[in-house]
């Protein structure tokens, strides 16, 4: 495959992209690509919202542990490191586990269409491995096999169908940018329904009947998917990874300073795993804590625990929102500050959260009495707006410092702080069996704390490192 042909294939996609609007300004294939991550991120997050409830409260129970294949043996892997696990601290480290390992799988997903199967084979392998773990976990049997298949499912297609949004458009359609916001809407309409709609079925109705219902999302998707498949980007001719693993040319290696910029954005993964702990905790620590602690009823109805990821999910897109309208307010008044600035701040601000429920804490400790569902809303709240500032903007800056030729890497490298960090979250979980409240969440705060300060001494040492060229070039 030589350049000349790879080159003509790009610019009669581009010519497509251009005269192609049929989608609120933009190509068909977005709005199909939107869709079905909508259905995809359904399954996935109405799965997320029942499963450490499903353990905890049921399956790791010890009259029903032992009908889990394998799980003796997991069970044994975990406790060599931990230590002796209840069902509960058991329940948090296998989901912190299970929502790590969904960080890293896509690297090896995009390793497959890239190499071998091309986008659309691996989406779709990817959406029938989803749909067939959702079945499985109606055997109680079968949940690490169920597991196995969501995970392999995600990898396959999480990264792919991104990289298709990508592919609708010439690399310098201004649109881009607008596309991908239109498909991360899609994924936020997901997250606030999912638990609503599996979350309830699941805790009303039956487990299996939330998890049957991820499963039928998850097809709907694959349907969608195919459907929609004559207005998505054509498949790279066999051959244009392999010319695209071809030896770089001088401009694109990295040179001394990218090395080092390079180096200190994998040196400080370890203070990102810490910003996100009392983010994370909300959906593997605070549902267990909530069902315990928390007074579930408005009026005659009893809120399902499972809502409170709902409340979140709406929280999030409204802050990120504010957080982006806020910024370019300050921007038309002062200069704006760094992304290590930006994520240092809302560092601080999302050690808020957990330091806000020490009050409830305090309060459960004194008399024992059920705290208000508002509490909630305040930790999401507080939690949010705080987060806004952390997660994207270190995407920003781990995009804008990657050397040329090196973005797909240097990206895959920052989403390993949510690998790490989901089973540290997990084990953290664990504690809230043997701390008090009010002293686990005060670890929280600290710990989201620590890495502003860390963050704040990166910027005082490294600032210049890390800082955009005088002419905004790329580092090389």
């Amino acid at each position: 495959m030589t350049s000349a042909t790879l080159s003509a294939g790009d610019d009669a996609a581009a010519a497509r992209a251009r005269h192609d609007r049929a989608f609120l300004g933009h190509p068909a294939g977005l709005g199909w690509l939107s869709f079905c991550e909508l259905w995809e991120r359904f399954s996935y997050y109405g799965m997320q919202a029942l499963l450490v409830l499903y353990l905890g409260n049921y399956l790791f129970m010890p009259e029903n542990i032992g009908q889990v294949a394998g799980m003796d043996a997991l069970r044994r892997a975990i406790e060599n490191v931990t230590g002796s696990r209840s069902p509960q601290q058991l329940a948090s480290a296998v989901f912190g586990l299970y929502v790590g390992l969904v960080y890293l799988t896509p690297i090896f997903g995009g390793l497959i269409a890239d190499r071998w199967l091309g986008r659309t084979r691996t989406v779709v392998i990817g959406a029938l491995l989803m749909a067939a773990g959702h079945f499985l976990m109606a055997f109680e049997v079968l949940l690490l096999p169920a597991l196995g298949c969501l995970l392999l499912g995600v990898g396959a297609f999480k990264g792919n169908i991104a990289a298709q949004v990508g592919d609708l458009y010439a690399p310098g359609d201004k649109r881009r940018a607008s596309a991908f916001q239109i498909f991360m809407l899609a994924v936020q309409i997901a997250v606030i329904a999912a638990p609503i709609v599996c979350g309830t079925l699941g805790e009303r109705v039956g487990w299996h009947w939330g998890f049957g219902s991820a499963g039928v999302g998850m097809l709907i998707g694959l349907f969608v998917y195919l459907a929609g498949r004559r207005w998505l980007p054509p498949e790279a001719p066999r051959g244009a990874a392999k010319a695209a693993a071809a030896p770089l040319p001088p401009e694109s290696r990295i040179g001394r300073r990218g090395l080092l910029q390079v180096a200190l954005l994998v040196a400080i993964l370890p203070v990102l795993m810490l910003s996100i702990v009392g983010n994370q905790q909300y959906n593997n620590g605070f549902p267990l804590w909530s069902q315990q602690h928390m007074d579930m009823n408005v009026g005659s109805f009893t809120v399902p625990v499972t809502w409170l990821q709902a409340v979140d999910a709406l929280l999030s897109t409204s802050t990120m929102l504010a957080a982006l309208a806020f910024w370019r307010w300050w921007a038309t008044r002062r200069r704006e500050p760094d992304e290590i600035t930006k994520m240092a701040l809302g560092c601080f601000i999302a050690a808020g959260a957990p330091a806000l429920l020490m009050i409830p804490a305090l309060a459960i400790e004194a008399n024992g009495a059920r705290i208000s569902i508002l509490w909630s809303f305040a930790y999401a709240f507080v939690n949010n707006i705080g987060f806004a500032n952390i997660l994207p903007v270190g995407l920003a800056l781990y995009s804008r410092v990657a050397p040329r030729g090196f973005q797909g890497v240097m990206l895959g490298i920052y989403y390993l702080h949510l690998f790490l960090g989901n089973i540290f979250v997990g084990w953290l979980a664990g504690l809230l069996e043997v701390m008090q409240g009010s002293h686990f969440w005060a670890l929280h705060a600290v710990l989201v704390a620590c890495a502003g300060a860390g963050l704040l001494v990166v910027k005082l040492v490294f600032g210049t490192l890390l800082a955009p060229d005088a002419d905004g070039a790329k580092p090389a």
